[in-house]
């Protein structure tokens, strides 16, 4: 498996931005790590090496992405400095990262614009699915496992412009009949999003059916997978579902 890591300067953080690629060629997929976690978390966990046939067979190029969760989400200060954080990494993905990811992919495969997947475990899988709802021009999909798609958790009551933006719940819910998103969203790969019933998830689970039943009163279909009761909020659940997913998505290695 080739394997290479960057750091790139963002204008929109003002910093260097470290990211890793696994992966010669194939459909593009980005990952965001769960809360407050590393760009590098996915490849410790073991799922890089979990996805290698795929990987190895040329049909898939990871592309993991750092977080800045600490000073946005996972932050107890003041609500404003926090989610404008959080959108100054959400543009630095969108306009940054993104033409990044696909000029890398060129490199030794079709063009595959407009066809990134997104995915991520726990917060990871909340940053995809938002990046895949208000940018489908960019992202084709995802694989969401243990997601949270709303603000509440971690911003209360509080609720602003930028809030509302990034919280999938709350601006699904106003989504316009006629918006030509919809079209987009019908054309996405594979809109999958995941949840057990067990330890830990019973707060991601209320998330996932409230996000459901949001999207599909607009006429929109995620793949949306429920597993069982001893389904907890951990990895050894998560390396399953990542493998199953994989497989749905790009068939068998």
């Amino acid at each position: 498996m080739q394997i290479r890591y960057y750091k790139e300067y963002s204008r929109y953080l003002d910093r260097g931005m470290e990211f890793k690629v696994y992966g010669h060629a194939g459909r593009p997929i980005v990952i965001f790590p769960c809360q407050s976690g590393r760009f590098y978390d996915w490849e410790d966990r073991n799922m890089c090496n979990l996805a290698a046939p795929w990987i190895d067979a040329g049909k898939l190029q990871i592309f993991t992405a750092d977080s800045i969760d600490r000073e946005s989400w996972d932050n107890d200060g003041p609500e404003r400095p926090r989610i404008e954080m959080q959108e100054r990494w959400y543009n630095y993905i969108c306009e940054e990262l993104v033409p990044r990811i696909l000029e890398i992919n060129r490199e030794q495969g079709p063009d595959h614009t407009g066809r990134i997947l997104a995915g991520g475990a726990s917060m990871g899988a909340g940053h995809a699915v938002n990046l895949f709802l208000r940018r489908p021009d960019l992202f084709n999909g995802t694989i969401a496992l243990s997601g949270l798609y709303k603000s509440r958790m971690f911003f209360g009551d509080y609720m602003d412009d930028l809030v509302y933006r990034n919280s999938p719940c709350d601006y699904m819910r106003n989504f316009p009949e006629d918006h030509p998103y919809k079209e987009l969203y019908a054309k996405a790969d594979k809109f999958i999003m995941c949840c057990g019933q067990g330890a830990w998830e019973e707060d991601l689970l209320n998330s996932t059916r409230e996000l459901q039943s949001i999207l599909e009163s607009k006429g929109i279909h995620p793949i949306v997978d429920i597993w069982g009761t001893d389904v907890s909020h951990d990895w050894p659940w998560w390396e399953k579902q990542w493998v199953y997913f994989l497989g749905m998505t790009l068939g068998q290695a």
